[in-house]
């Protein structure tokens, strides 16, 4: 067997990444991945079926494909000692001012200042599993651009999300895409009307 590398990053300053905030959460899912975990968080999404179906298909294909002989040694990876779904105590906002100054603060010291959050034409922000943030500017909405959490979408926009979703990269390209399409959670969805130009960065 091919012996890999093990990727160390020693010039990167943990400190500024390393954050732990007092955590409060509605609910976090058990360690590892089983069916039965993949239906509780896509319950508690309040997914259609075929999204249900989807995860759990994603999960089989994640079972079944081998490691990727590319790209970092995994192996000591162990996915049951993994909680994939931590679901925060805070609703999205559409105000930056009404996100929980703790949440705030996290992302001041990322380096994401208010300036630049201005500056844009969207901004979505993601806090352990969800999508605490979401705006875009008005015009853009006039002009029938679409940008919000991907879960919204699901709900609002359920037919465009389901014709496109993972269609790029499948769910069976590789072992570690099917498990994104089991346990994925947040995000943004991007639309924009053909004949539309939108010229200002939009960001997540």
């Amino acid at each position: 067997m091919e012996k890999r590398n093990k990727t160390y990053v020693e010039d990167l300053d943990r400190g500024i990444y390393d954050i732990k905030n007092d955590f409060k959460y509605n609910f976090k899912s058990e360690a590892g991945l089983t069916p039965d975990i993949i239906r509780e968080i896509s319950h508690k999404k309040d997914e259609p079926e075929w999204m249900t179906e989807f995860r759990l298909k994603s999960l089989e294909n994640f079972n079944n494909i081998e490691t990727p002989t590319w790209g970092p040694d995994l192996s000591d990876l162990d996915i049951g000692e993994i909680i994939h779904y931590v679901q925060p105590e805070v609703d999205e906002q559409r105000s930056w001012d009404d996100v929980p100054e703790d949440i705030k603060q996290t992302f001041e010291r990322l380096g994401i200042p208010q300036a630049e959050r201005n500056s844009l034409a969207g901004v979505g922000a993601q806090y352990d599993s969800e999508v605490v943030y979401h705006s875009m500017k008005e015009e853009l909405i006039q002009q029938g651009v679409i940008y919000m959490d991907i879960e919204t979408a699901l709900k609002e926009h359920e037919d465009i999300v389901r014709e496109y979703f993972m269609t790029l990269i499948p769910n069976n390209d590789h072992k570690y895409a099917a498990l994104h399409g089991a346990v994925w959670s947040g995000g943004s969805f991007v639309y924009v009307p053909a004949g539309v130009d939108v010229d200002v960065p939009l960001q997540s």
